[in-house]
């Protein structure tokens, strides 16, 4: 099963929407056949590794197929593989994970069970969950699972009051976040980080792209309720790195410690001198929340050679000749506002005590769109205030903080996290299953996001410190 988890991961940032799945044919103690799944549309592992066998002319009858998720039972892109595995004789299977669709779960495994197959499950069910926490949470959820990362100095800051950034951390880190970008179907910041730092957004190392996820580079139009959907040709573009080693030579599969120490003969050809490159190793979609349409033309985002991949959601309020003069180059969205301590949508909406109060760009209707384009995994960058807001509106899943061995010392310093605050201890965000690594001379936190406290107003479901939307949840997952 460790053998079938280290190939799954192989599919890292390319398989979504489907989740990373591994499967290994085991016959008289020996392995006869493995195989993963490689990106959406192309077999499922279990069919990959049912191939791999009759290539090296391997019978599977009475064999034992290791796999890390329940095999599907229904047609989607491709046939159910019960139907495959209980055709070839396979004898017993053994699953890591139950289907985590609440619709499907169990389902294989009795379609398998009635067909005479012998079926186990819940072996190293807790590293399987970890693989693919980004699928789990959106096949339930139906929302992004969202991880915010963040470089910062000792005392918490990411930047000087000036905004001078450039670099926090050294180099090994600075790679490490490059393969969460790698993991990642889209990455989030804030218009104040472009104006700042001019990002790119990009996991380096890739020819340049032809299309973006809609076809030629061209025209943009805007779009209020009718959003960007990537269709499948999108996510089997050109820009697909190869399946061994997405970050180059030597570099290990995203999500994993180590490789699985095994040649492919399905690997890409041309070897990791022909993948390397400063360009980027996947197309991802790099989005921007801007209420004003301030994002300059001129930045990387929007002018470089995968601006079709870009997406700035803007505010009902934004000056229309800004938002007119992005869209002919980048993706425009239209989003509803809320007022922060409100709930309530609307581009001039008071609040007693609060008439100052600005609204802000309405996240939970953002992330829920997203999940409805097959975004399962969202890397947010920053600012400090998007960080915030999407902490008090109880959207984040998980952290990644990079500390360098730096002290700013300064008031006025740009934090990782920044806003209002939460008002009082018990209303704090707290971390679970809190992991600490080293980063050459830099530590690097890695966290899931505990419960947030959370109250019902109005109907709505708010922060009970901020006041701030929160995402809706089915009860189980609170």
């Amino acid at each position: 099963m460790r053998l079938a988890l280290r190939l799954a991961s192989r599919g890292c940032g390319q398989t979504s929407p489907n989740p990373m799945v591994g499967a290994v044919l085991v016959k008289s103690g020996r392995v006869i056949g493995r195989g993963w799944h490689h990106r959406a549309g192309q077999p499922h592992a279990e069919i990959e590794a049912l191939d791999d066998a009759a290539r090296r002319g391997r019978s599977v009858r009475g064999a034992t197929l290791y796999v890390t998720l329940e095999p599907c039972c229904t047609a989607g892109r491709t046939p159910p593989c019960t139907e495959a595995i209980t055709r070839s004789g396979i004898a017993r299977v053994v699953a890591a994970a139950t289907d985590p669709n609440p619709h499907h779960a169990g389902r294989g495994f009795e379609l398998l069970r009635q067909a005479g197959v012998k079926v186990g499950h819940g072996v190293l069910a807790e590293e399987a969950a970890r693989l693919n926490e980004s699928f789990n949470h959106w096949i339930v959820e139906r929302m992004p699972f969202v991880t915010v990362k963040a470089a910062m100095t000792l005392d918490g800051k990411i930047a000087a009051a000036t905004g001078e950034s450039k670099w926090i951390t050294g180099a090994i880190a600075r790679r490490h976040a490059m393969q969460l970008r790698l993991g990642a179907d889209a990455i989030l910041v804030g218009v104040n980080t472009v104006l700042a730092d001019d990002p790119g957004l990009t996991a380096r190392g890739a020819p340049r792209p032809r299309h973006g996820p809609e076809g030629d580079v061209g025209i943009r139009s805007v779009r209020t309720l009718h959003l960007l959907r990537s269709p499948p040709h999108a996510r089997q573009s050109p820009l697909t790195p190869s399946r061994s080693h997405p970050m180059g030579e030597g570099a290990p599969p995203c999500g994993t410690g180590e490789g699985d120490g095994l040649a492919h003969p399905t690997d890409s050809p041309g070897g990791a001198g022909a993948r390397a490159s400063s360009a980027p190793v996947k197309p991802i979609r790099r989005l921007v929340l801007d209420a004003r349409a301030r994002t300059p033309l001129d930045c990387r985002l929007v002018s470089d050679p995968w601006a079709a991949w870009t997406t700035v959601y803007v505010g009902p309020m934004a000056p229309e000749h800004r938002r007119d003069a992005l869209a002919r180059r980048v993706n425009v969205v239209v989003a509803p506002e809320v007022m922060p301590r409100s709930g309530v949508r609307g581009p001039r909406h008071r609040v007693a005590g609060q008439s100052a109060c600005r609204p802000k760009l309405d996240l939970n209707w953002i992330l829920r769109q997203l999940g409805r384009e097959e975004v399962t995994a969202l890397l947010v960058e920053g600012g400090g205030e998007i960080h915030a807001s999407l902490f008090e509106s109880g959207l984040v899943q998980r952290v990644a903080f990079y500390y360098a061995p730096k002290v700013l010392g300064e008031a006025a310093g740009r934090k990782a996290v920044a806003g209002a605050g939460f008002g009082d201890w018990p209303a704090v965000v707290s971390l679970r299953d809190i992991e600490w690594g080293r980063m050459g001379t830099d530590l690097l936190l890695t966290a899931r996001v505990g419960p947030v406290h959370l109250e019902v107003v109005d109907g709505n479901r708010v922060c009970a410190a901020s006041g701030h939307a929160a995402c809706s949840r089915s009860p189980h997952a609170l």
